[in-house]
């Protein structure tokens, strides 16, 4: 049976740790898709030290933007994050930002991918929680990983929030 997670929260808030100990609970053989491109050396270095942690039993995937390539029928996964994934959008467009064209990429590739039968858990950010940027392209990526948030929440079954460690449900529909 399908089921949607979507788990948010600031940065350093447990999310990435709360997707994996759900998945585990949930699959003796999780997959972990990660959405990142790999930047410098010190990134690459933190992807590997986060591959080493979770151990043999997951199976890695890493996908930068066309998450639907992969058919993940019956397995349980992790796609950590939503962030970087949308990042991954802007930069194919060379830098610019047009907020509809990113967004309607991205609900078209996550509803391609999601339209399987698997347990998807996805890693998102809440970066809209504080002031308001004086950089014109970061208030726009705010505005366009709000919407998706939004987007993925409303399809999700549960949606948890990470605050220091701490999970709190914020919607669950069992």
């Amino acid at each position: 049976m399908k089921k949607i997670v979507l788990i948010t929260g600031g940065q350093r808030s447990g999310k990435s740790s709360k997707a994996e100990e759900l998945a585990l609970q949930l699959s003796d053989n999780p997959v972990y898709l990660a959405t990142a491109h790999i930047w410098d050396e010190e990134f690459r270095e933190r992807v590997r030290r986060h591959q080493e942690r979770r151990g043999p039993q997951w199976t890695n995937i890493e996908e930068e933007l066309y998450l639907s390539k992969h058919d993940l029928t019956g397995r349980v996964v992790v796609i950590d994050c939503v962030t970087l994934w949308l990042t991954n959008f802007i930069s194919i467009e060379h830098g610019t930002l047009n907020i509809d064209h990113c967004l309607a990429r991205a609900k078209a590739e996550f509803d391609a991918f999601t339209a399987h039968d698997a347990t998807y858990i996805f890693v998102t950010n809440e970066i809209g929680s504080g002031g308001v940027s004086d950089n014109a392209l970061q208030r726009r990526f705010t505005d366009l990983q709000g919407w998706m948030n939004q987007y993925i929440a409303q399809k999700a079954d549960e949606v948890i929030l990470m605050v220091s460690g701490i999970a709190w449900k914020v919607k669950n529909e069992e």
